[in-house]
């Protein structure tokens, strides 16, 4: 079984990856960060930078998947490949922080990556305002993610948005971390464990679509919603501050 946790900068996704593998007893990996030659640099010059940070990232998420089918063991996976190729790269180079030639260069290289993978059993989409990716990512105060911009962040929301609507590689279980406080509180935690082994158990296939239910998920071919709290409305959230003072990518 492999689960891939996906998500902007700041969702949680290395938290959350940690508790599911504990609950599960089920091996983790982690996203390349304390090992990774170019981060550091990539901060203080995106443009100089991006294509040799995109590519080790790839890189680094093959070996990963290639591992997890040569050894045939549970893992949650601190995020996807498709994020790097469908969300970072092409945001970089719209940007104008990765030039054309060598976009397209990493875009084949993907496709190439692609043709000789299998996606995840589930993927965990963890969706969160830009407002508390703000507040998450000045929380854990890494030093290199402190020139990271609102604009940036908001960019990379909105990529993500896009490609999960899309998404058809497998089942997907969506969670708006803005509502759930799975990192502090056990109760909203477990509600994201029942959601996954409804999942991975096809508990209650033919569950009615929740209009308001804190977490959706939804199939490869079919979309089906799973209600799990029968919250009020939640209010609107303040609007971000003009810059980041201390801000994982």
């Amino acid at each position: 079984m492999h689960i891939a946790i996906a998500g902007n900068i700041g969702s949680g996704k290395t938290t959350l990856t940690q508790l599911l593998a504990k609950h599960y007893k089920w091996d983790q990996l982690q996203e390349a960060v304390d090992n990774n030659p170019y981060l550091f640099d990539f901060y203080k010059d995106m443009q100089r930078w991006s294509f040799n940070l995109q590519i080790f990232f790839l890189n680094s998420r093959f070996e990963q998947l290639l591992e997890i089918r040569r050894s045939g063991r549970n893992v949650i996976q601190d995020r996807t490949i498709y994020e790097d190729a469908f969300i970072f790269a092409p945001n970089l180079h719209a940007m104008g922080l990765m030039t054309t030639r060598d976009f397209e260069n990493y875009f084949r290289l993907f496709q190439n990556m692609d043709s000789a993978i299998t996606p995840p059993d589930l993927l965990i989409y963890l969706r969160a305002s830009v407002p508390n990716l703000v507040a998450q990512i000045a929380e854990r105060g890494r030093e290199y993610e402190n020139g990271i911009s609102i604009d940036y962040l908001k960019r990379l929301n909105e990529r993500y948005e896009a490609w999960i609507s899309t998404y058809d590689k497998g089942k997907l279980l969506v969670i708006d971390v803005d509502d759930n406080a799975f990192h502090t509180n056990p109760e909203h935690l477990g509600r994201i464990i029942n959601a996954i082994d409804a999942e991975i158990h096809g508990l209650f296939p033919n569950e009615a679509p929740a209009t308001n239910g804190q977490l959706k998920a939804k199939a490869g071919n079919g979309k089906a919603t799973a209600p799990v709290k029968p919250a009020a409305k939640a209010p609107a959230k303040p609007a971000a501050k003009p810059a980041l003072a201390k801000a994982k990518r």
